[in-house]
């Protein structure tokens, strides 16, 4: 008995935070009620509120889940000083739009975070270590002194995170794209690292 409203209580909390996901994306945090919420979750009020008592601490739970499935994944890989450069930016690419294609709601949920919500999401950045301290900056630093890691960085990222972020403008453009676009990612996982490599010629 006490291990099914165990199950019970964790299947509401789950609806109840996948609700927040879509209606904190459509809205934006100050534009969304608790209620909202409630209703997209299809339970009452009074529930919500046992469970996360309120809109902030829902909104951060959430924001914190996105936060930790982006730097979970990179922050190993940045800090990692066994692993060469040239390695890092290629597992940064391949892991990051495969971890991309499984969450796609995922930039424009942090993008509206972030335009909607600036300090809040600031306070959640906290602890994080920056990329100048990492390996990957002094490798690059070793590599080629000429090259700023932040510019390294954010274009490995933006050339990630752009075609998500953008694929229904995309489609519009191109529908060949939206027919092959899992294809089209595959061959990005590669062609990422090969555009860093002929960056980091650069001088």
């Amino acid at each position: 008995m006490a291990k099914k409203k165990q199950q019970e209580a964790l299947s509401s909390e789950e609806k109840i935070k996948e609700a927040a996901r879509k209606v904190f994306m459509e809205k934006g945090y100050a534009a969304t009620r608790t209620r909202d919420i409630a209703e997209a979750a299809g339970i009452n009020l009074a529930l919500l509120n046992y469970y996360f008592r309120s809109k902030e601490k829902l909104f951060e739970l959430v924001m914190q889940e996105k936060l930790s499935s982006f730097f979970g994944l990179l922050l190993p890989v940045l800090r990692d000083p066994q692993s060469s450069l040239d390695d890092k930016i290629h597992t940064i690419a391949d892991r990051y739009i495969s971890m991309l294609a499984d969450n796609p709601d995922l930039p424009l949920f942090v993008l509206n975070a972030m335009r909607n919500a600036p300090k809040k999401f600031a306070a959640l950045l906290k602890g994080v270590d920056h990329v100048l301290d990492s390996a990957f900056a002094k490798q690059l630093k070793e590599r080629n002194p000429d090259v700023a890691p932040e510019h390294l960085f954010i274009n490995i990222l933006s050339l990630c995170v752009f075609p998500f972020a953008m694929r229904p403008g995309l489609e519009v453009i191109s529908p060949e794209i939206g027919t092959q676009f899992h294809v089209l990612m595959e061959e990005r996982k590669k062609l990422v690292p090969k555009w860093m490599r002929a960056m980091l010629k650069v001088k």
